[in-house]
């Protein structure tokens, strides 16, 4: 019999959701990943994928930077803790669109902070750059996976999702645009996902909707695992 060649480096997937802001007293994000790891547990994960931290985030930008680079960072020392060659980390970051009927993977986010309303520090920042050392406002950062890709997977299960360019300009795109920039320096990778309100899609389907999204990273291995290129364009 042929040999089979080293099984495939293992993908480590974080996930984080939002808790409350003004207009949405009940981020359904928040809910998503308190009971993702027990949900997750019950149902399964394909080989060769790990389910990580699951951290709620406060929806603010500037004033809440610093708790989520060690969020980001936590993953790191995590994976350096582990074995040489230890596997991928992939940081996948929920949102909620009160106004959305799908779901929308997001391909970029802009180096833009417009909040159309206080987050919950109080900060209300107007055409102001995210990271000002990535230059103008009209910057943007796309994630190196495959958006497309994944999209068609989740499609064809017969989830009502989309793909999207345009994050906002609010705490989600804000805090994309750190991910995105962390995973640059640190050859992690990042995806953020939009979900609408429980009662547009109610959550028992948000949960699986979440959970095939998880079993699809494994394949994210084969189809978009490259080195980090983080794309930059005005």
């Amino acid at each position: 019999m042929g040999s089979e060649g080293p099984a495939p480096s293992p993908v480590t997937v974080h996930v984080t959701g939002f808790k409350k802001f003004h207009g949405v007293a009940e981020n359904p994000t928040e809910t998503i990943v308190r009971n993702l790891k027990e949900y997750m547990e019950k149902k399964g994960l394909p080989k060769g994928l790990a389910l990580g931290s699951c951290n709620i985030l406060e929806t603010a930008g500037h004033g809440a930077v610093v708790p989520l680079h060690q969020t980001l960072q936590s993953a790191i020392n995590e994976n350096d803790s582990e074995l040489p060659n230890s596997g991928k980390v992939i940081w996948l970051h929920l949102g909620v669109n009160s106004g959305a009927t799908r779901f929308a993977i997001e391909n970029q986010a802009v180096n833009e902070a417009t909040f159309r309303c206080p987050d919950e520090m109080g900060w209300k920042p107007q055409k102001v750059q995210i990271i000002p050392a990535d230059g103008e406002i009209t910057r943007t950062r796309k994630t190196s996976l495959a958006v497309e890709e994944i999209t068609s997977v989740l499609t064809k299960k017969g989830y009502e999702v989309m793909t999207s360019d345009d994050a906002g300009r609010f705490v989600c795109n804000y805090v994309y645009y750190h991910s995105l920039w962390f995973a640059e320096q640190n050859g992690t990778k990042s995806l953020f996902v939009h979900v609408p309100l429980f009662s547009t899609i109610n959550e028992e389907t948000q949960m699986q909707f979440v959970a095939s999204l998880l079993e699809s990273a494994g394949e994210w291995r084969h189809v978009c695992y490259m080195p980090e290129e983080t794309v930059l364009s005005y």
